[in-house]
């Protein structure tokens, strides 16, 4: 049996009976990350030790015939800017090098309650600051399906090794597209949830009004699979919303024939790839076939989301970059006489490009001459584009776009033109703004290169939007073996 090729579902049945053993799953994906991981560094972290010992406890457990929770034996990925006790937490920067954090991430702390094995960190753009991995202190992460593009960012790290097998499914943060971008350019599923739906508490801050955390896999059911164990309220969270506990598994094979689909016009007026233009065209009128009514909608106000949606985020960006100071935490200069000169020598030394131009930015848009007519006027707008989703949502179940406008691209292709690396979040930051949740499912391959199908739900719709895509992901039986059928 080959234990990599397995979804996270199967692994766990068949943990269940008995037909392998917890160690036998993480050894198998130890081996492969040991096998890939000198082309792809989709890893900053490997805690095998850690993994193995959490295996042997699951595999005493069922010789005791102790019940197991929902994650047993499946190995998880977890990106770098969530907090890990006692595993290091680096954020891809030089800043955090050499970070262990003295506390668990609610998220993890669900995982090892759920009995999920955490194999190790997945790297990422430095801070989440990136669109392609390309930004981190630990080097760049490579596409597993050509390793000449980037995996996509920020989160491109866990999608990388979900698509390489390295790990079953993984988790991300998704504060403009982080999770569903690097997604789609690996060809794997990748869900946004709605904002207060997962507990942030632990994960290392980018913008906090639109950083969450969410799940990967290589189908829809592992990603619900994982969902299912990180929801629920969290008092450590003021965020967190207190609500039911959904089963997003037990839904999913509802049937969609006769929900109701927008897609709205300036999206596909928007300049992108048009092959990848083509392949959302087709899977259209593969929802069509299914029974669902698509129809054309309009959200008006689209054009302004990534100019809002870039000085929003740089604006928080900047406040949740002043802690890092070379006083607390984190790196520390060595050469300085006075305060400010640590203050500027710590951070100048640590922080990447990326990093020093968004902070940058965000304090040009917070200053005294520009706060009213820069941050306050984004902040209107985004309110503005919130009125239109919520004017949609009155009569549609779901929107489709796109998730990224173009194919993967190659690394060193757009690292020197921001501008340019930044309209690769154009489709996905809207959902960040608006706080809804959206999933990105591969819909077809140009060239060998994956196309992502961007579903988009309103606020804790998150069923809806898996149920469409596992309906979708039956019908064009994309990934193969991948997809549990």
């Amino acid at each position: 049996m080959d234990i990599i090729n397995l979804t996270a579902m199967d692994m766990r049945e068949k943990l269940k009976n008995k037909e392998i053993s917890a160690r036998d799953i993480v050894e198998a994906h130890i081996d492969r990350l040991q096998k890939m991981e000198e082309d792809l560094n989709a890893f900053i972290t490997i805690s095998k030790e850690e993994a193995l010992n959490a295996a042997d406890i699951i595999d005493e457990k069922i010789k005791k015939g102790e019940k197991l929770g929902p994650l047993a034996g499946i190995p998880i990925g977890v990106k770098d800017n969530i907090i890990t006790k006692d595993i290091k937490t680096t954020c891809g920067s030089k800043m955090l090098e050499n970070f262990i954090p003295p506390y668990e991430s609610t998220v993890v702390e669900k995982i090892k309650k759920a009995d999920g094995i955490i194999l190790g960190k997945t790297n990422m753009d430095e801070f989440a600051m990136g669109s392609s991995t390309e930004t981190s202190y630990f080097g760049i992460t490579k596409n597993p399906i050509d390793t000449q593009r980037v995996p996509g960012g920020s989160s491109g790290g866990s999608a990388a090794a979900v698509r390489a097998k390295e790990v079953a499914i993984a988790l991300g943060s998704d504060t403009g597209g982080s999770i569903r971008q690097p997604a789609s350019f690996c060809g794997v599923v990748g869900l946004k949830p709605t904002y207060g739906l997962v507990s942030r508490y632990g994960l290392v801050s980018l913008a906090n009004s639109l950083d969450q955390i969410g799940t990967l896999g290589r189908n829809v059911t592992d990603v619900a699979l994982l969902l299912n164990a990180i929801v629920g309220y969290d008092e450590k969270d003021s965020t967190s919303v207190n609500m039911d506990i959904i089963d997003y598994i037990e839904g999913l094979s509802e049937d969609v024939k006769g929900m109701r689909i927008g897609v709205p016009k300036e999206y596909l007026n928007l300049n992108m790839d048009e092959r990848v233009k083509e392949q959302i065209l087709n899977s259209i009128e593969i929802f069509k076939n299914m029974g669902a009514v698509v129809e054309e909608i309009s959200l008006p106000h689209i054009e302004y989301a990534l100019a809002t949606y870039y000085i929003i985020s740089t604006a928080e960006i900047s406040s949740n970059m002043a802690r890092f100071d070379g006083i607390r935490y984190g790196y520390r200069a060595k050469d300085y006489e006075t305060l400010d000169e640590l203050y500027i020598n710590s951070r100048s030394e640590a922080f990447g490009e990326e990093v020093k131009r968004r902070i940058m930015f965000g304090t040009y848009s917070l200053s005294k001459d520009n706060n009213e007519k820069i941050y306050k006027k984004a902040a209107k707008v985004r309110t503005i584009i919130k009125e239109d989703f919520d004017k949609i949502f009155e009569d549609y179940d779901i929107i489709l776009s796109p998730t990224s406008p173009s194919l993967p691209f190659r690394i060193g292709e757009r690292i020197e033109e921001p501008l340019a690396m930044y309209k690769s979040d154009i489709f996905t930051v809207p959902i960040n703004l608006t706080g809804i949740c959206a999933i990105s499912i591969p819909c077809g391959y140009v060239e060998g290169l994956p196309v992502g199908l961007q579903i988009i739900g309103d606020k804790f719709e998150e069923l809806k939007v898996l149920r469409l895509a596992r309906a979708f992901e039956k019908h064009v039986s994309l990934g193969g073996e991948n997809i549990g059928l």
